[in-house]
């Protein structure tokens, strides 16, 4: 992101991503197994020439534990087509364990993804300016966000969340 983006100047410009945009690499979780930090990772095996990154097979792997998991998109019943995984927090849309990046914040779950999940969260909740994408609708995450979080009232509780969120991270 340029420092336009990261809200360095007080402005924000969105980077049109999309919530499963930001699931294609690492997703922390809480291990079922010790409850302790896991990765959800794309398989490197199934991940070689494959365009389609929801649908690729994750691997589920406990830092504190030997637990892990395979997760592969589900077929319909019927016409054998896959099942997009549910990407709307705050759960891990592949294996629905609850996310490692996970607080209370003004009675809500503030959640992210990943380290770049929530940057883009710092990002936006942090800048005054705040400029919308152009010809995407309603589909980037930040158009997204739920209106808590978008509310400049809110902006200290939730970067105090987002502080806490960051202290979790590796």
């Amino acid at each position: 992101m340029t420092a336009a983006e990261t809200g360095i100047a007080g402005r924000f410009r969105d980077p049109k991503y999309w919530l499963r945009g930001l699931a294609a690499g690492a997703i922390f979780v809480r291990c079922p197994r010790c409850a302790g930090r896991a990765s959800v990772l794309p398989d490197p095996e199934s991940a070689a020439g494959s365009r389609h990154h929801v649908w690729l097979r994750r691997r589920l792997s406990c830092l504190g534990c030997p637990f892990t998991g395979v997760w592969d998109a589900p077929r319909r019943a019927g016409d054998n087509a896959r099942t997009l995984p549910d990407f709307s927090g705050p759960n891990d849309p592949y294996f629905g364990l609850p996310l490692w990046l996970s607080v209370d914040c003004r009675g809500r779950v503030l959640w992210a993804y990943n380290a770049e999940h929530l940057d883009l969260l710092e990002a936006y909740v942090s800048a005054r300016l705040r400029e919308r994408g152009r010809d995407m609708g309603s589909q980037t995450l930040v158009e997204r966000l739920p209106a808590w979080i978008k509310e400049g009232k809110h902006r200290a509780d939730v970067l105090e969340g987002i502080g806490r969120l960051r202290a979790l991270l590796p």
